[in-house]
Parts: structure tokens; C-alpha cells; sequence
């Protein structure tokens, strides 16, 4: 065939014939297939057909003549100059040897059946890894016969010249006269009585390399594309995908409250939104083994290529299987230098208007501007954000102008996110209610600064720092971080750092679980009607309310643990006082009262109470489920106000008792060193424990006699307090003396360059820092290691 290119026919190295999204698919059907990849049979018509196609109907030089009118300033007859090249597309006729080509290829993919197949446009300088086109050319689905497949080919050809595709090949510098248009034509996956979705093999918003993140919703992707809906999010550990039992860290349900399905319409492409079953909406789109199954595929893509990549999956409702149905390099992170970070933050927070799924890691003030679609672009003026429901490839031209993009629909894999990534620009996505909370010409704040997304009232003021993490030697003593929020850790593993020193699950607690864990034990015994109908809100999907905690506590520590791996990741057991505890949830009628929460019922003391081991029981869950579920072995656990040495032996007994045992499966037990007695006694502690982690404001507080939180007495308190340091210093000696690590979580060798140089000078194996102070500290122990 002279105008056909099978898929068989097709490889990588056909990008000029048949355009880079067809050459991508002859190559993994090609290449893939014998490693279980399933990919739709096709075939795609060649440039050379689209050429001819232009010559034979005399239009090649009318489409030149149109675009040099093009105002390239304001692109003001941008619309007349497309549906003009449109026109003179679609009144063209085929020869009959391209038909007849056509017609026979499709004849031989259905075996001399009519089938239903999907018709995509590939253009000659598509999906390449410096532009990848995504959605700017048409798609038609579901088409079926002779005379419907022909009509969408030349839909096709005519989309190469869509507004949005003109004024993209402008952006790019890619001259119009050489780009040419194949379509491919596949057969049909029935994903309109299933689901299908987007995958990256690299976390889409900090470029993460070691997840796979997928999305999905029932129906058609469209929906995914379009920001309709809010979809189901999966993130896959790379390292363990193999090995692990579980690799999936994350999950997110989706509202996804629409279905795109196929409207029946004479074997031409149509598709409707209709309402999702609610026992849908609740449900999964994939089960954990096609989570992990896709993610397998993707991974074999990315290494095939040697790319990060950007895929689209569906699965067929007939047959139950998964297909990949497109595969692109993935465009937003390919150049990125991780050397270099610019690092936004708010100076002042203001009034809530609305939040979402964080796109981007940066902020922008401006007028907010309400537009219900792209026709309303006139009152878009440049440096103003952008409110709306939803956006599709029809916003391209407007978007550049936005400071910012705020939509009540859309996941992180929405065109508005994918757009605003590409632009570099904050995006705040998936809202459910930005269009009815933010006035419009109203003063707005977007922060993008973790996963969740805020509008703020007003324009706030920010800081910025550029930071050349290549002019930053890490020190000799280990440089770790302090942290609790599971947001931020992908994008806080590119600062120059050897791990986690101190993961606190109190901040997974509040702000993700919000329930106290003994409501949840007992939650058949909570008294309190608003506690019961919030457990009720917040666990509507669980049975056992128990494994509401267990999952949505192991979610998070995995994602740190994930983060920094294979560096060592420190997490904390629980280490909330009673007074904090009550304010959960169903707590206060789990808590004591106590005089003085401070040095009551918490840490170890609390762990085998009658009152909480049930508890604590879940914790350990979380943990083990982490380290041998997921394979995050990098897990290390550490022991929060451990008083006595009967305490430490209770607690690891009981640990065992919990299936977390002290060198099983490497797991390493580390201790807490902030009470004198942990100081005093830290040869015998280091019978039960595998390192030690000097916290200074509880040991500084309790050495001094002095409440660390009273305004009055902030002059007592002082970690430089020769008193204070002599407690450290002895600590750090026995810690050798005893060939156990040992390590300080604190601000004070941030803060004060010369408590850095005493710790290095005691020898101390690491330091932990919050990570508003890490890059001081690193710079402090470095200068103190100069002169030792």
C-alpha cells in the first residue's frame, strides 16, 4: 500500500511518515507485546497520503497564502484564519486510491467485518520530547463503516489547522508548511462501560522519578482530559514494584461524578456525560492488581524509551482486559535541572476563599476573572488568574496570559494541570466550588506550596529564593530532615540531605485521620452524637474502623518513606500529650485531665496502658505494613519519652507482640534521648535499642526545670545553657562508647553556627533540621568541620 502503514509495518523511526503518536504505537506493539504490553492493532495513514491529499484538491498553497495573513501579535484573526484552512480541508475530496486503501485496511482489522474503531490524528512534529501536541488535534471514537471512518479521517486532516494547533506550532517555532497529519485508526477498546485514565512514569508535579502516578475514571478519558470530573489517583513505588507485595503508597478516591459513554448515532463518532451510579462514584475504578499491572507496563515503556513518559490506558468492558492506547515522552520535566529550585513562600496567610489539588510549587497574586468558556477570553486581561469550572485544548491561547488557573473540576492530570505546568504557572485544580466562592475582579492569592492548593482573599505578600543546590557539599555529619507533612516530601528530596532523622505521624493524625484511634477501637462505645456522625463522614468507605487509621497512617509515612529512599527514614510513634489527644475526634472521652500534660500520659509510658495499647496496636500495623507490604525497609522506628529502662523492655516486648521485632526483617529501633534519666542510663538503654536521637527542647526544658512554652520564662530557656549541653555532650560520648549512632532533632545548630561546631566537635553521627532551616544548618556544621 502506497498511503497505509500497518502498525506491524510501523516503528519509532517512522515519526516523519506517520507522526510520532502512531510511530509510538507500531513500536510498542512491536516491541512490547512479547513482554505482556497489550496494545490495540491498526494501521495509520502516511504524510504521504496527507500530501497528496492537499496537492490532488489544490489547497497546499491557499492554507500558505491564509496563514501569512496571521496577526502574530495579538492573534486577533486567529479564529477566521482556522476555520478558513478548516473549510478548505473538509471540501476536498479523497482520491480513490487513498480510499480504497483505507477501506482495505480496515477490512483486513476486522476480518471483513465492519468494527468499531478510534480514529486519531498524529502530526509529523507530535509527541516529540520537546513538544508534545497533547490535545490538540481531534480524536473520534466509536466510529464504524466504510463511509464514517473516511468522514473522521478527513476530520482529522482538518484539525491540524483547529485554532489551538496554529497558534501551539507558533508557541513551539514549528513552520506549518512542514508538518504534515497522519491518522491512526485502531481498533475500538470498549472503555465507555469500564474505565480508562492517564499514567506518568514520574510524579507529575515535582518530577519525582521513583513513582508511577496514575488516574482513571468510568467511562472515556475525555472526562480526565477535560477536567469534568475528579478522578481516582494511584502513586506505585518504582523501586519495589517487583518485590514488594504492595507497591502502591497512595490512593485517592475520585468523585467522578460523570460517565463518558457512547451515544448510538449511525456509526459516527458521538459520546454523552451521563450521571455515575453512586456505588461507582465510591468504588475504585482499578483494582491493586491492575494498579500494579499498568504500572508494570509504564515502567517497561519508560525504560523501552529511556524517557519519562506520559500514557494513556483503557480497559475494555467486554473482555475485562487493560490496553495502552497512547504512549508520549513526558514534556514538562524533561530539561529540568534539579540543581537549581525556586522556592516560594507566604509571608502572611489570609482568609480561605477555596482549595484543591496543588499544581506547580509556586505562588501568584491577581485579579481574579470568572470565564465560563474560551469565547469570554476578551475579558482576560494578562497577570490575572483565571476562574473557572473546567478548561479544555479550545483555552490554549488564553491561558498564557493567566497568572494563575483556579477550576472547580479536574485532577492532576487535567489539561488545565498539564497546561499549567507546561506554562510554569500555579494551578489550583479539582476545587468543587471556586466559581461560586471567589468574586470575580476580586484580589486573590494562589499558594501552591504541598499537595493541596490554596485561594487566599487578598493579595498576600511572598517570598522567593533561588537555590543552586550544586554549590552545597553535604558535611561529613549527616544532614537530615525533620518532618511531618507527606505534601511536601517529593519536592523536599531534591534539597542535599541524607534522609529523615525525625518523621513525626502526629501531623498524619490531625490532618488526615482527625480521629482519635481509641473512637475508632471502640467506636461502638462513642458517646458524643457530632463525634459519631464525623467517624461516620470521614470512614464511610470502612468496615472496621480501625483500618480507616491503619491505611490513611501507612499512606503517609510511606510516602515519605518512599521519598527518600534507600535513605534512612526515622519515624517517630506517636508522641501526642493527653490534652492534644482530647482535641481528636471522639477523644476527650478516651484522655485524662491532667495538671500537667507535659510530663503525663505520653510516649512510651502510654503504649501498653490499657488505655491506649489497642491503639498503639494500629500503629505498629501502619508500620509493618509499610516496611513489608510496600517494601519501604529504608523504615526505621524510633521511641518518643521512653523514662525508665522497664519501659523501654515493655515497649519492645510489646512491639513483638505486634509483629514489629527488633531485627526482623532489619528493622532497627531507635530511642529518644530527652529525659536525664535517657542521659544517666543510656548504656543500659542500649541493650533494647539500635541508635539514639537526642531531642534538645524536652531535654533542654527538663534539665533546666523550665516549661518551654511559657512566654515568661522564654529567657530560662536556652539549649546553649552549659548545663543543657553537658547533657548532649554526654550523651554523644556514651553513644560511642557503646557503638551505637547517634543523632540531635532541633533548631539550635541552625540557629546558633556555634552549638553547631560543640555537636560536631562531640562527634555527633547526625543533625535533623526542619526544612525552613536545613540549608543553615548544613552550612553552619560544614563551617564547623573546617576548623576541627
Amino acid at each position: 500500500m502506497k498511503f497505509i502503514k500497518k502498525f506491524r509495518e510501523i516503528s519509532i523511526k517512522d515519526v516523519t511518515k506517520v507522526g510520532g503518536k502512531n510511530a509510538s504505537l507500531g513500536e510498542m506493539y512491536n516491541e512490547l507485546s512479547s513482554e505482556g504490553v497489550l496494545v490495540p492493532d491498526g494501521f495509520a495513514t502516511t504524510s504521504e497520503g496527507f500530501w497528496a491529499f492537499l496537492k490532488s484538491n489544490n489547497i497546499e498553497e491557499e492554507i500558505k497564502s491564509l496563514l501569512k495573513k496571521l496577526d502574530r501579535k495579538n492573534y486577533e484573526n486567529l479564529s477566521n484564519i482556522g476555520s478558513e484552512a478548516r473549510k478548505l480541508i473538509l471540501g476536498g475530496e479523497f482520491s480513490k486510491e487513498f480510499s480504497e486503501e483505507i477501506v482495505a485496511a480496515y477490512s483486513d482489522l476486522g476480518k471483513g467485518k465492519d468494527i468499531q474503531v478510534a480514529v486519531r490524528s498524529s502530526a509529523t512534529a507530535e509527541d516529540l520530547p520537546g513538544a508534545s501536541f497533547a490535545g490538540q488535534h481531534d480524536t473520534f471514537l466509536n466510529i464504524k463503516g466504510n463511509e464514517a471512518l473516511l468522514d473522521a479521517v478527513k476530520k482529522c486532516f482538518a484539525s491540524l489547522y483547529t485554532n489551538r494547533a496554529i497558534k501551539y506550532r507558533e508557541d513551539q517555532g514549528f513552520l506549518h508548511h512542514e508538518i504534515a497529519l497522519s491518522v491512526g485508526v485502531q481498533k475500538m477498546v470498549r472503555s465507555d462501560i469500564s474505565c480508562s485514565g492517564i499514567g506518568f512514569s514520574l510524579e507529575p508535579e515535582s518530577g519525582f522519578r521513583n513513582i508511577i502516578h496514575l488516574s482513571g475514571v468510568w467511562g472515556l478519558g475525555e472526562n480526565i482530559v477535560q477536567g469534568l470530573v475528579n478522578p481516582d489517583e494511584f502513586d506505585v513505588f518504582k523501586p519495589t514494584i517487583d518485590k514488594a507485595e504492595n507497591p502502591i503508597i497512595q490512593k485517592k478516591l475520585g468523585h467522578k461524578e460523570l460517565s463518558m459513554v457512547y451515544a448510538e448515532s449511525s456509526g459516527h463518532s458521538s459520546t454523552v456525560n451521563i450521571e455515575t451510579p453512586l456505588e461507582k462514584q465510591d468504588s475504585f475504578v482499578l483494582i491493586d492488581d491492575e494498579v500494579i499491572k499498568l504500572s508494570r507496563w509504564i515502567l517497561l515503556i519508560e525504560k523501552h524509551y529511556n524517557r519519562p513518559m506520559d500514557v494513556e490506558w483503557a480497559k475494555d468492558g467486554l473482555t475485562k482486559e487493560l490496553f495502552i492506547t497512547q504512549a508520549r515522552p513526558e514534556t514538562v520535566h524533561k530539561d529540568e535541572d534539579k540543581r537549581y529550585y525556586i522556592e516560594y513562600h507566604l509571608k502572611q496567610k489570609g482568609e480561605i476563599l477555596s482549595s484543591g489539588s496543588a499544581i506547580g510549587s509556586s505562588i501568584a497574586t491577581g485579579k481574579a476573572r470568572f470565564l465560563k468558556s474560551p469565547e469570554e477570553g476578551h475579558k482576560l486581561n494578562p497577570g490575572e488568574i483565571l476562574i473557572t469550572n473546567n478548561t479544555s485544548p479550545d483555552w490554549d491561547p488564553l491561558l498564557k496570559l493567566a497568572a494563575a488557573v483556579v477550576t472547580d473540576r479536574g485532577g492532576r492530570t487535567s489539561h488545565a494541570a498539564i497546561v499549567a505546568r507546561e506554562l510554569g504557572v500555579p494551578a489550583v485544580v479539582g476545587t468543587n466550588d471556586a466559581t461560586t466562592k471567589i468574586k470575580d475582579g476580586e484580589m486573590i492569592t494562589v499558594s501552591c506550596e504541598g499537595k493541596t492548593g490554596f485561594v487566599y482573599k487578598g493579595a498576600l505578600e511572598f517570598d522567593t529564593k533561588e537555590i543552586d543546590f550544586g554549590k552545597i557539599s553535604l558535611p561529613k555529619t549527616e544532614a537530615k530532615f525533620i518532618l511531618s507533612d507527606p505534601d511536601r516530601a517529593f519536592q523536599l528530596s531534591f534539597y542535599p540531605n541524607t534522609g529523615i532523622g525525625l518523621l513525626r505521624m502526629e501531623f498524619i493524625i490531625t490532618h488526615k485521620i482527625k480521629i482519635h484511634p481509641m473512637a475508632l477501637v471502640k467506636y461502638d462505645e462513642v458517646k458524643e452524637k457530632t463525634a459519631k456522625k464525623a467517624i461516620d463522614e470521614l470512614t464511610w468507605q470502612y468496615k472496621d474502623k480501625r483500618d480507616f487509621f491503619v491505611e490513611e497512617l501507612s499512606r503517609g509515612i510511606a510516602v515519605m518513606a518512599a521519598a527518600f529512599h534507600p535513605k534512612e527514614v526515622i519515624v517517630r510513634l506517636s508522641d501526642f500529650k493527653s490534652n492534644e489527644y482530647a482535641n481528636l475526634i471522639g477523644g476527650r472521652q478516651f484522655e485524662p485531665l491532667e495538671e500537667n500534660p507535659m510530663l503525663g500520659f505520653r510516649g512510651a509510658a502510654r503504649y501498653p496502658h490499657p488505655n491506649y495499647k489497642e491503639a498503639f496496636e494500629l500503629e505498629c500495623k501502619a508500620i509493618k505494613r509499610v516496611r513489608e507490604e510496600m517494601g519501604l525497609d529504608n523504615l526505621k522506628v524510633m521511641i518518643p519519652f521512653c523514662r525508665t529502662i522497664t519501659e523501654a523492655k515493655t515497649v519492645i516486648d510489646l512491639m513483638k507482640e505486634f509483629e514489629l521485632e527488633r531485627g526482623k526483617n532489619s528493622l532497627e529501633i531507635y530511642m529518644m534521648v530527652e529525659i536525664p534519666s535517657n542521659v544517666i542510663l543510656l548504656e543500659e538503654f542500649a541493650e533494647y535499642f539500635d541508635g539514639f536521637s537526642i531531642g534538645s527542647n524536652d531535654l533542654t526544658q527538663l534539665t533546666l526545670g523550665v516549661d518551654r512554652d511559657s512566654e515568661l520564662m522564654v529567657s530560662v530557656f536556652d539549649e546553649n545553657n552549659a548545663a543543657a549541653k553537658e547533657m548532649v555532650a554526654t550523651a554523644i560520648q556514651k553513644a560511642r562508647k557503646v557503638g551505637k549512632k547517634i543523632g540531635l532533632c532541633g533548631q539550635a545548630p541552625s540557629d546558633f553556627p556555634e552549638f553547631a561546631s560543640f555537636l560536631v566537635k562531640e562527634k555527633i553521627d547526625s543533625i535533623s533540621f526542619n526544612p525552613d532551616a536545613l540549608l543553615k544548618g548544613i552550612e553552619n556544621i560544614n563551617k564547623a568541620e573546617a576548623v576541627q
